[in-house]
């Protein structure tokens, strides 16, 4: 049986990124700066309305922890994910690419796929680097426990959740499912807060996602005095060791924050110009669990996870190529 350092569940959407105005987003009736779930008919009308904006990367393989599964990998840890994926040329193009990464799913044994529609997420970026999602689920919707391979999660170091996961019927419970499996295997458990509009709108799905406390957590300040109902940092990081062992908070340019469970930690952030912030917080994850999965310390992890969450804000897309992975470690 193979072991893994990771083993990640969440959301399987090919993204497409495209170039806006605040203006635009106001006149298409889009919030800034948050994920918005849409059905398949409203993110078609907004395709048409903004295809001329389309950027050169037009397609890749995303979602949030697909997108740290997949940063984790190209930095060197063996990394197992589960999702689910349609019958269609999004679904296949999809798997495909996390193949590519060294990502295993349970496709590979599973060939057949269901009909339907494969996810999709419009990442619209503003000038000021912000990034806003209109995310048609899809198939992911449907992500359930039997998308599980609990004999792989069982060998893992670490279960890594997306916070997202949260608004699916399904999803939710799938979470919870493994975070309990893995707790009685002995396996470390991690999970994003992964989106203020998570955090305003279903806190107590989160809540009941976190269970008794998990091991780390991941967020940006946003979300952290969100979750925690708090007006300062200190406060917040003082609530959060209620639900985490562990926790690292994102700072945007001024770094993260961390609690290693002992100690907090200030780790200076990395200069970068930056011009697509979408991905960055799933990289820092990345990065970071890349690192606690070869033994190095919080401290080295974060500088890290900084330097590859200040290398991909200053590109367009939320990966990397190969030879970038290679070239931060």
């Amino acid at each position: 049986m193979t072991h893994f350092d990771i083993y990640g569940i969440g959301a399987a959407l090919v993204d497409t990124e495209i170039e806006t105005t605040d203006r635009q987003l106001q006149d298409w009736g889009i919030e800034k700066g948050v994920m918005t779930l849409v059905d398949e008919a409203r993110q078609t009308e907004l395709m048409a309305a903004m295809g001329q904006h389309l950027l050169g990367a037009a397609r890749a393989s995303g979602g949030s922890a697909a997108n740290t599964i997949i940063g984790a990998s190209y930095l060197g840890a063996t990394c197992a994910y589960a999702c689910r994926v349609a019958d269609d040329d999004n679904g296949h193009f999809y798997l495909r690419d996390m193949r590519d990464a060294g990502v295993q799913t349970r496709h590979a044994a599973k060939p057949l796929l269901p009909q339907g529609v494969s996810g999709k997420c419009l990442v619209m970026i503003t000038p000021d680097a912000e990034r806003t999602m209109n995310t048609f689920l899809g198939a992911s919707e449907k992500l359930c426990t039997e998308d599980i391979d609990t004999e792989a999660l069982k060998n893992a170091r670490y279960l890594y959740i997306e916070g997202y996961l949260v608004t699916s019927e399904t999803g939710k419970p799938a979470a919870i499912y493994a975070r309990q499996a893995a707790e009685k295997a002995g396996v470390k458990t991690a999970i994003s807060l992964s989106d203020p509009a998570m955090v305003k709108f279903f806190r107590a799905g989160l809540s009941d996602m976190i269970g008794n406390k998990v091991d780390l957590l991941f967020c940006n300040l946003e979300e952290a005095l969100g979750f925690t109902e708090t007006n300062t940092i200190a406060e917040a990081t003082q609530a959060l060791k209620h639900y985490a062992r562990a926790f690292a908070i994102t700072l945007g340019a001024d770094g993260a924050l961390l609690f290693d469970g002992e100690k907090e930690i200030k780790v200076a952030g990395y200069p970068a110009k930056a011009i697509d912030t979408n991905g960055a917080g799933d990289m820092f994850a990345g990065a970071f669990l890349f690192g606690l999965s070869q033994s190095w310390s919080f401290e080295k992890a974060g500088h890290l996870a900084n330097k590859a969450a200040a290398q991909v804000v200053s590109q367009y897309g939320p990966r990397l190529s190969a030879a970038q992975y290679r070239a931060l470690v």
